[in-house]
């Protein structure tokens, strides 16, 4: 007898991604039973273009990830090769970690942890189609708005029951999450070449956006794209500048002893394109697939092609290359800010006019990936798809691109996909509390026309969401939701109670103008002092610090490099981070002026008819969220409030 095979679990994953792999950890680690669904099991987290996680910005969400209780902080810590501190002469607001992995090692760790998570399974298996049902009136009915309004919102609304694979086999499930990543109906191309195959050659998934545009669901068409890998035996580092890691590492993740972390470090190196290089680009530009109209998909803004870079600063005669090691037990090396998809015959010529590239051999060629991904202007700021109960969606299949920004949404989608099936609050980070909520706003209310970076001018508030306090930011928000354990937490109050003790205590340090602190002034070279003066106004001179001031502060207690680091902040920026904060609670208060879920604008007079088709549109949370929508105005808004305000007297709230 035939039949088809059939599975239940709470939640279905798809991709295993950097989003997938932290969805399905907050899932099963919140006691769901979870199955992540890979096309192929060896490409568990993998690193299909650079070899790091972190860098600008990207540092700050790693760390917002891990105090969150994510994973990516926890396992570059136990695979990196080389980490850096960057824009350390800048302010700390734009301080990022950045460190190099062993993108083998990488993939295989992550797979340990989950293979060895309670409640997760791993299937290697192609979903092909989302499994919907008509949504009962019970799933979807809300106390704040009348019977016509709730009709007219919720007409055909869906609800998830599960997933088939490619080869028929039926999971039912509660929720389901996609992080396809660059997998759907994914080409690589160079030259004339095109391999309808997911990165590095792996199969592409061909069959889920038609059920997903069967759904109603707009789907874009992105692209990106990978530079070449080459033989390190052919290269002539002697021609290039060595870029070492740091002397003394810092973790990423809150929880890494740092001193496990201090383990001999693999080089980098830094050379350059030339004019020769930039005349082989421009002489073979009608061969390359981006300029000829093969490639459809739309590009990366913030991570241009070399030839995009040669024709869009025509001005520059060169463009900085990074030689980045792949691991410690491969030869291959990543050839940083060369992605390309020119021919393979141009390929070797451009690399080979590279300072030390000379006698290169190219083990894996440059190629641009094309793939599906939707819309997330159909997403709630939960990361669910609207009209979908059930259906959330992370990572580059939202729009974005990049690792750390993949990770930190699954981690919210996870969180959120676990907090609807036990019917909870959903988690809402906003611009305010952290980057993760500046990469999500933004998704989900602004036009994004090519894959999404996070970068730090994105946010309005970054001396607050520094990437050192993203454990006091975040820490109680993520044991609240289950995934911080209560030993954690104890630790953080214990860290904020020795920031707190230390401040004051040196608010209050006098010091003197003796012979000791004198010397130690022009040692420093610090204008020597004509009276007393406080240890607080001494750390606030841009050439000393907190930990320099160790040698005049005699009573100074012994203190972990964390507590140490806040005191020192916190005390240098008081006037920018106090003003920064009277900024964000201005902000908050828009914020907590929520929107009903199934607010009906065709009753709100006044409003203009694009803002009405916008707000109609993104279906926006508050009414901060509401004036960040292209097309919506100051006016607007203040129509919106009025008729808010009336609602709500009229409900009697």
């Amino acid at each position: 007898m035939g039949g088809e095979y059939r599975e239940s679990c709470d939640v279905v994953v798809v991709g295993a991604g950097h989003a997938g792999c932290e969805a399905a950890l907050a899932c099963a680690r919140l006691g769901l039973e979870t199955i992540l669904f890979t096309v192929s099991v060896d490409s568990i987290a993998l690193m299909p273009c650079n070899p790091n996680i972190g860098g600008t910005s990207k540092g700050h969400l790693v760390r917002e990830v891990d105090a969150l209780g994510g994973e990516m902080g926890k396992n570059i810590d136990k695979t990196f090769i080389q980490s850096k501190m960057l824009n350390l002469s800048k302010g700390p607001a734009v301080h990022s970690l950045r460190a190099q992995a062993d993108k083998a090692e990488y993939s295989r760790s992550m797979r340990r942890t989950l293979e060895n998570t309670e409640h997760l399974s791993i299937v290697q298996a192609e979903v092909a189609k989302i499994l919907t049902e008509e949504c009962a009136l019970s799933d979807t009915i809300s106390g704040e708005n009348s019977v016509e309004e709730f009709l007219k919102e919720n007409s055909g609304k869906k609800k998830i029951i599960g997933v088939r694979t490619y080869s028929g086999a039926r999971y039912d499930a509660k929720a389901v999450i996609l992080c396809t990543g660059t997998y759907l109906r994914a080409r690589c191309i160079y030259g004339d070449v095109s391999n309808h195959t997911g990165p590095n050659g792996l199969q592409a998934a061909d069959h889920l956006t038609d059920s997903l545009k069967e759904l109603g669901i707009e789907m874009f068409r992105f692209k990106t794209g990978t530079p070449a890998r080459i033989d390190k035996r052919s290269i002539d580092f002697s021609k290039m500048e060595e870029q070492p890691g740091d002397e003394r590492v810092i973790p990423f993740s809150f929880t890494t002893d740092p001193e496990s972390v201090q383990i001999p470090q693999v080089s980098c190196w830094l050379t350059y394109t030339n004019e020769r290089t930039h005349e082989i680009i421009r002489e073979n530009l009608d061969r390359s697939p981006l300029y000829s109209g093969v490639i459809e998909g739309t590009g990366p803004r913030y991570c241009p092609s070399i030839e995009d870079k040669v024709v869009k600063f025509a001005e520059r005669n060169r463009h900085q290359v990074f030689i980045e090691p792949e691991g410690l037990y491969t030869n291959e090396m990543y050839v940083g800010g060369m992605s390309s998809s020119l021919p393979e015959d141009v390929q070797h010529a451009m690399y080979s006019s590279v300072a030390g590239l000379e006698h290169v051999k190219i083990v894996r060629n440059a190629y641009a990936i094309e793939y599906d991904c939707i819309n997330p202007r159909q997403l709630k700021p939960t990361l669910e798809v609207r009209g979908i109960e059930g259906l959330f969606s992370a990572g580059q299949f939202n729009g974005s691109s990049g690792y750390e920004e993949a990770a930190a949404q699954g981690l919210v989608a996870g969180i959120n996909a676990a907090r609807k099936i036990f019917g909870r609050s959903q988690l809402l980070l906003d611009r305010s509390q952290a980057y993760i909520g500046v990469l999500i706003d933004d998704l989900v209310t602004k036009e994004n026309r090519e894959p999404y970076r996070m970068m730090t001018s994105r946010a309005e508030y970054r001396l607050l969401l520094r990437q050192d306090n993203a454990d006091l930011r975040l820490t109680k928000i993520g044991y609240e939701m289950g995934l911080i354990s209560k030993d954690r937490y104890e630790q953080l109050l214990e860290k904020e109670r020795l920031i707190q003790k230390e401040t004051r205590r040196v608010e209050h340090v006098n010091i003197g103008t003796g012979p000791k602190v004198q010397a130690f002034l022009e040692r420093q070279e610090s204008t020597p002092l004509k009276s007393g003066t406080t240890l607080v106004e001494l750390i606030r001179r841009p050439e000393l610090d907190y930990d320099l001031l160790a040698e005049i502060d005699s009573d100074r207690p012994e203190l972990p490099y964390g507590v140490r680091e806040q005191v020192n902040i916190n005390i240098k920026y008081d006037g920018y981070i106090k003003r920064q904060q009277k900024q964000a609670e201005q902000f908050q208060k828009l914020e907590k002026k929520r929107i009903p879920e199934n607010m009906d604008y065709d009753k709100v007079d006044s409003l203009r008819t694009e803002a009405r088709q916008k707000l109609k549109e993104f279906r926006p949370v508050s009414i901060g969220q509401a004036s960040r929508i292209s097309g919506v105005s100051p006016a607007d808004i203040s129509v919106l409030l009025v008729y808010l305000e009336s609602r709500r007297r009229s409900c009697g709230i």
